[in-house]
């Protein structure tokens, strides 16, 4: 799975798009009791937020003493880049979240399983399937957890190296988002975010940080019915590195207030991008 990075000097505006209930809760109620072995009672939650569907993480985390989880039912990939088209299709890729405090929580990202076809030129076809790395997270809410007009937070992660496929690296990776909300009225949000992470170079001999941007612009079409757009860059300080650019946008749909449903389409704009991530998935709280 893809890790994404942020420029730590620049400001990013993170609205977990349609994918974040955000700005709910009583922001004057003292919740600093709720811990794992205490969990926060239902009248005490604020609104289900996620870290799905956009690109865009949110500084928003779950009620202490809840899990949450986020996944892809599937995902479609295609890329063709110098005549090599590349399709992969992942399952139930999913990020399982455990609230530590009112501010805290701790999340498990894990690509459960992908199948990756290439077809090149001359006849050439190769098929794989296997499992993705686990990527471990830390989120730190600074304000905003349970109201108000914004809302920032901080999330270090590392990637330990799971992968089962043939040309994944062996390398433990990591890095750290920076999320911002911000409620625009009328039913709309903005976000930003800004991300770092450190990534070991294509001829392994140190690491190399990729920087990534991101701002989600969401609409509230209804109570239930959710819409964002977005929009995404990616760039490593690695020597001849391309730009990554997609232009994003989704669906959600809140079955219950603790069951979202989410469609979305990611398109590339540079070579760099993959040209097309179709996806489908849910998030549910327990």
């Amino acid at each position: 799975m893809a890790m994404v990075a942020l420029r730590l000097g620049t400001i990013v505006v993170a609205m977990c798009g349609a994918s974040s209930a955000a700005f709910a809760g009583d922001a004057g109620a003292d919740k600093s009791q709720y811990t794992l072995f205490n969990p926060a009672p239902g009248s005490a939650m604020r609104e289900m937020s996620t870290d799905r569907p956009d690109k865009t993480e949110s500084p928003y985390t779950v009620d202490a003493g809840h899990i949450q989880i986020e996944t892809d039912l599937v995902a479609y990939t295609r890329d063709t880049e110098d005549g090599v088209t590349t399709e992969t299709l992942d399952v139930v890729p999913f990020n399982f979240k455990v609230g530590l405090t009112n501010s805290s929580d701790v999340q498990f990202v894990y690509g459960s399983f992908s199948r990756v076809r290439v077809e090149g030129p001359g006849g050439f076809k190769d098929n794989e399937s296997g499992a993705g790395d686990l990527v471990i997270r830390y989120k730190q809410n600074f304000w905003g957890n349970d109201g108000g007009k914004t809302a920032f937070g901080i999330m270090p992660f590392v990637k330990i190296p799971t992968s089962t496929f043939d040309d994944a690296n062996d390398d433990v990776e990591g890095g750290v988002i920076l999320p911002l909300a911000i409620d625009l009225g009328n039913g709309m949000g903005l976000g930003l975010m800004t991300e770092v992470d450190i990534l070991r170079d294509g001829a392994r001999r140190g690491y190399e940080p990729t920087f990534i941007n991101s701002a989600t612009l969401s609409f509230e079409l209804t109570k239930k019915l959710g819409l964002y757009t977005e929009v995404y860059t990616e760039r490593s300080a690695e020597d001849g590195a391309e730009t990554v650019v997609t232009l994003d946008a989704g669906l959600t749909y809140a079955m219950t207030d603790n069951l979202q449903l989410d469609t979305g389409v990611n398109v590339g704009v540079t070579d760099a991008a993959d040209d097309l991530n179709i996806f489908a998935g849910l998030s549910r709280r327990f």
